[in-house]
């Protein structure tokens, strides 16, 4: 059992990397103790339907352990019923409508949408997953018929890069190629997610 002080943040998947690095680097500078970290799959970014239910079983399963739960999602595609569980359950989610916008920011994200709106984004997470989460994901394996109904109005692919990786990069452009758009790499490093823990965690001590 957790000291009843800890908080727990039920996360994305697509998150979960990032985060246990930053709760760590937050750890050794003694800002991060008692911040615990549960994560529903990734995939469930290609069924948000599903996503309120899950974090509501996670909430609940975990509400006896833990005197502050957060939920370490955006809105993710839920069309709002996310935040009407977390009002229903008591408990708080990261600001903003994706994980997109929690790496680049607010302003920086709507700047990037107004210069192109047919843009897809992909975070260092999707980068390495590509293959499983898109391709085989969304059916272009079996069905490459697809692509064309999935993306024929994206013109160009943006990597936000949260940390340097020519390996990642090489991904990236890699998967632009395999969907025929056009490729840039935009450096976010770990944006507002650093902010938005030591938030969640000076207002829970």
């Amino acid at each position: 059992m957790p000291p009843a002080d800890r908080v727990l943040v039920v996360a994305c998947g697509a998150l979960a990397k990032e985060l246990r690095h930053l709760t760590a680097s937050l750890e050794r500078n003694g800002r991060g103790r008692g911040i615990d970290l549960e994560c529903l799959p990734a995939k469930l970014h290609n069924r948000p339907e599903m996503i309120p239910e899950a974090v509501r079983a996670r909430v609940r399963a975990a509400r006896s352990r833990y005197r502050t739960i957060l939920v370490g999602y955006g809105d993710c595609g839920t069309g709002g019923r996310l935040d009407k569980v977390c009002e229903e359950e008591g408990v708080e989610r990261l600001p903003g409508p994706h994980c997109y916008e929690f790496y680049t920011g607010a302003d920086a994200f709507a700047r990037l949408q107004d210069q192109e709106l047919g843009t897809l984004y992909l975070t260092d997470y999707l980068v390495r997953h590509f293959d499983r989460l898109i391709l085989e994901g969304l059916g272009l394996v079996d069905h490459p018929e697809l692509q064309e109904v999935y993306f024929k109005n994206y013109t160009r692919l943006v990597h936000l890069s949260q940390r340097p990786d020519p390996e990642l990069e090489r991904l990236a452009r890699r998967a632009a190629d395999r969907l025929g758009l056009r490729f840039e790499t935009v450096e976010t490093g770990y944006g507002v997610l650093f902010d938005a823990l030591v938030e969640i965690r000076e207002r829970a001590a």
